[in-house]
């Protein structure tokens, strides 16, 4: 393997030469105590940064094995280390000087959630530590100014390394905290079940955030308190005695006036299937991990689903046991995505009435009189959540504002009253005795049909190569076609979108053979994630920065918004 030395003779031998000169400094060089990785230099200093990454063997680094041992303490070190390094970029960042992105240095930026990510991984069994990110090479216009990069390489980084990745170097109190924090969300986890449970909110908790663009918590925000009849308390490993509302399974309405703290409770609950850092305000905020938000899509294409336990005698005669549409409606939209949550193995839906179709939900006593069941194709939702608990499993949290028809059917009714939840169950369900009870279907209805076999794409790029392109959030691009995934809202990171991307990709080129359903191809996507790690998706010559862990449901997602399957 090359020194450092030579990497620095050879950056000396290549100033004012041509940018493309760059590309002989591409391989692996030996400094003190780590190694660094020159994976793909850029075309020119205009373009994507260079991708580097550094090696740290699990000798070296220090680490006590009890800090990674069990995947959510590794995890949860994994994106401390990443904060930390990229802090420390931080403060070198375009220090360097040139033209274009000369003097970059960046890795991932995490938000408030804890996720497994590209950047940087840390071996389970022997604690090698591996970094990804980017630096833009330096240039004057697009000639080499190698004595800028000698500086990055070798004054600056060494610093940032030594100070982020040595388990000597860095504050131990701080590294117990991040370790006692996973232990602690994690046997919340684990005691949701057994206390039959869907979630639990703390109290102390500060669900509001700063705005709709920042997910930092909300400055003299009112903290979260359980109401009397839902508290539970938890005696966590490491903090100790923690009450908050415990969320029972089945069905529960979250009712009350504007701007009451209604659908914030139920964001919360959104991103709870993650954990959150210290002082995120939600670190005590745990949902089901299989949870999905469950809403209205208008135009989504949907393919081959069985859609017959909500939609049925469309007057088209169109077949709604297979179901294939380019352009859904609101209620067809959310039809189809009840069905294709419960194929992804959800146990909780969390469904707000501002983002769903009317005529999905609820259809009111006086429409049933005007317009008879037998005239209608859609079942609401209303007639089939109880059965979905029952028969399937599966839980619902529910918020609404306008109508009360769910208080005949809910099982826990609560008020959110100035972003304080009371439970007003007994007393709503009293008031609805003087209202006509919601009418529901006679026959049980036929448990839907989850085998769909996915077609190979017909369709490649003329020179062999993919084209990936992440729309932030929102959607991504593979060659010419465009994945929307704004409507999926528990995307909490682009880095996710970006590991569905490469993960549809990977699909389409190695799993999709016209044999294997849907469900089959996810869970092998998964295992072969969980075995080698995300970078097991690229089809790549060296490990992509920027790629986070999807969960099952997200993938499901991506694969019944893909119109090319």
């Amino acid at each position: 393997m090359k020194t450092s030395d030579d990497l620095r003779s050879l950056l000396e031998r290549i100033d004012h030469k041509g940018y493309p000169a760059y590309k002989d400094t591409r391989g692996s060089y030996r400094f003190g105590g780590y190694t660094l990785h020159i994976d793909h230099v850029q075309g020119d200093p205009f373009a994507s940064p260079s991708k580097v990454s550094i090696s740290i063997s699990g000798r070296n680094a220090g680490f006590p094995s009890r800090l990674f041992d069990l995947p959510h303490k590794r995890i949860a070190l994994q994106d401390y280390l990443t904060r930390v390094f990229g802090r420390k970029l931080e403060s070198y960042n375009f220090k360097a000087k040139g033209s274009g992105k000369s003097g970059l240095i960046s890795v991932s930026r995490c938000g408030q959630e804890i996720l497994e990510r590209t950047a940087l991984s840390i071996h389970p069994e022997s604690g090698d530590i591996s970094v990804h990110f980017e630096i833009g090479f330096p240039a004057r216009g697009r000639t080499i100014a190698a004595f800028e990069l000698i500086k990055i390489l070798f004054d600056f980084l060494p610093e940032c390394v030594l100070s982020s990745f040595y388990y000597k170097k860095l504050n131990a109190g701080a590294l117990e905290d991040v370790l006692s924090l996973a232990e602690d969300q994690k046997y919340i986890r684990d005691q949701l079940p057994k206390l039959n449970l869907c979630a639990f909110v703390a109290d102390g908790s500060v669900l509001p955030r700063e705005s709709g663009v920042s997910s930092r918590p909300m400055r003299q925000a009112v903290a979260f308190h359980s109401p009397d009849s839902l508290k539970v308390t938890l005696n966590l490993p490491h903090r100790g005695p923690l009450s908050g509302m415990g969320i029972p399974k089945g069905i529960t309405l979250i009712v009350g006036g504007g701007y009451h703290g209604k659908s914030t409770l139920l964001k919360a609950l959104e991103l709870g299937v993650y954990n959150h850092i210290r002082n995120d305000g939600r670190e005590y905020v745990i949902t089901d991990d299989t949870a999905v938000k469950l809403r209205a899509e208008d135009g989504r294409s949907i393919k081959n689903t069985d859609i017959s336990l909500f939609i049925n005698n469309l007057p088209n005669g169109k077949d709604t046991v297979s179901f294939s549409t380019e352009d859904a409606s609101g209620s067809t939209s959310q039809a189809a995505n009840v069905i294709e949550s419960m194929e992804a193995g959800t146990s909780l839906f969390l469904i707000d009435e501002d983002t769903s179709a009317t005529n999905f939900m609820i259809r009111d006593e006086l429409m049933q009189r005007v317009v008879h069941r037998d005239h209608e194709p859609i079942t609401p939702f209303i007639e089939r959540v109880r059965g979905l608990y029952e028969d399937h499993g599966i839980s619902s949290v529910i918020v609404a504002g306008s109508s009360g028809a769910y208080f005949q059917v809910a099982d826990h009714i609560l008020q959110m009253d100035r972003y304080m939840p009371k439970e007003i169950t007994d007393f709503a369900k009293e008031e609805s005795k003087a209202f006509p009870p919601v009418t529901l279907p006679n026959e049980k209805p036929d448990s839907p049909s989850f085998h769909r076999v996915v077609k190979p794409s017909r369709t490649s790029p003329k020179n062999g190569r993919n084209k990936i392109k992440t729309l932030g959030k929102d959607a991504f691009q593979i060659n010419k076609e465009t994945v929307d995934l704004r409507y999926a809202e528990q995307i909490c990171d682009s880095e996710q979108t970006t590991a569905l991307a490469y993960a549809l990709l990977y699909a389409q080129l190695h799993l999709i053979d016209g044999k294997r359903d849907l469900c089959q191809i996810a869970e092998e996507l998964l295992a072969l994630i969980n075995d080698k790690g995300l970078a097991a998706i690229l089809d790549s010559g060296y490990v992509k920065s920027n790629l986070a862990m999807p969960r099952r449901q997200e993938i499901h997602a991506a694969f019944n918004r893909f119109r090319k399957l």
